[in-house]
């Protein structure tokens, strides 16, 4: 009678090739990089909004820009989760509040346009637009690709798939 022994996974380490300065600090092999910036109030009275600045690097080759910088309000983003949540099959994260207090009058601090408030509705929309633009499925549709690559925003534009 023979033994048999039981199969070991092999358990050595792959030879790797030494890793040289230009891969440690080369860039990445794919990268998207999106940061919501610099929010400026536009408009004066009842007609006043905060603008943001939206910068988007990339070397996916989908996006046919790799560098592009454009500047968003808040209802911007409200039209491309709801253009998302319409035409992808995607489950699109919530944006941060409406802040519908904050518009009340006699309030004893700006509102709106309270830097506090500006600045976590900043951050609010820095992570709504990366966890979108993360998903290779967002990363297809065109409302995605006219957000960030576009000056203006056209909202009578074709739904659909961006082609590369």
């Amino acid at each position: 009678m023979t033994e048999s022994y039981p199969v070991v996974a092999d358990t050595r380490r792959l030879n790797s090739k030494p890793q040289d300065l230009t891969d440690a600090y080369g860039p990445p092999s794919n990268f998207l990089e999106i940061d919501v910036y610099d929010p400026q109030i536009v408009g004066v009275g009842r007609s006043r909004y905060t603008t943001y600045e939206v910068r988007m690097r990339t070397n996916l080759p989908i996006f046919k820009l790799k560098d592009s910088c454009v500047r968003r309000r808040y209802s911007d983003f409200e039209w491309l989760k709801n253009e998302l949540e319409r035409d992808s099959k995607i489950v699109v994260p919530p944006l941060p509040g409406k802040a519908l207090k904050r518009q009340l009058p006699f309030r004893s601090d700006e509102g709106l346009f309270d830097e506090s408030f500006i600045e976590e509705r900043r951050s609010g929309l820095e992570q709504f637009i990366n966890r979108i633009a993360g998903h290779p499925l967002a990363q297809n549709e065109r409302c995605l690709h006219m957000f960030l690559q576009e000056e203006t925003i056209d909202r009578n534009y074709i739904p659909g798939k961006v082609r590369h």
